[in-house]
């Protein structure tokens, strides 16, 4: 995917975010996180950028909707909104349905067993973790941590960083 493409689905993002720092922050930092998973567990590049930046972009709906961004509505009202920022900069079909997907899985393991949702799914609590569990409970934070990671890189990362 060409770096006009990239800069463009970020510029939706902003929008779509409503310009809010924390949201899009995250979003980055997910990135950032599944970028370095994907070279080694061998993801496709344009999935997990799309996917990343998209993952939560559902939010600001159910702000306005539910006042609340719990998980499963953000499965409910991310793909729709991603599926919208895809359609508009004229993405393939195939990565618009499984980047949706993603989208509209990730708060839920085992609804998709793909390579990139589990590079998503890991560079996610890599990046939510510290808003989850004391990191002060090793012992706890272990076991959550080899419960949670589904690649071995995914699982590496955590275990470097939290243990």
């Amino acid at each position: 995917m060409d770096k006009k493409i990239k800069d463009e689905v970020i510029k939706k993002i902003i929008v779509a975010f409503d310009y809010n720092n924390t949201y899009i922050n995250h979003s980055f930092r997910v990135l950032y996180h599944a970028e370095e998973i994907s070279a080694i567990e061998k993801g496709d590049p344009d999935i997990v950028f799309l996917a990343s930046i998209l993952h939560d972009i559902g939010i600001p709906v159910c702000e306005r909707k539910y006042k609340s961004i719990e998980g499963h509505l953000q499965e409910i009202e991310g793909p729709p909104v991603a599926r919208r920022i895809l359609e508009s900069l004229n993405i393939d079909k195939e990565i618009v349905k499984e980047v949706s997907a993603i989208v509209g899985s990730h708060h839920s393991p085992g609804e998709i067993d793909t390579v990139n949702f589990k590079i998503i799914w890991d560079a996610d609590w890599l990046v939510n973790i510290p808003d989850f569990f004391d990191a002060k409970d090793k012992e706890k934070l272990k076991v959550t941590i080899n419960d949670t990671f589904m690649t071995e890189t995914g699982l590496k990362k955590a275990r470097a960083i939290f243990l």
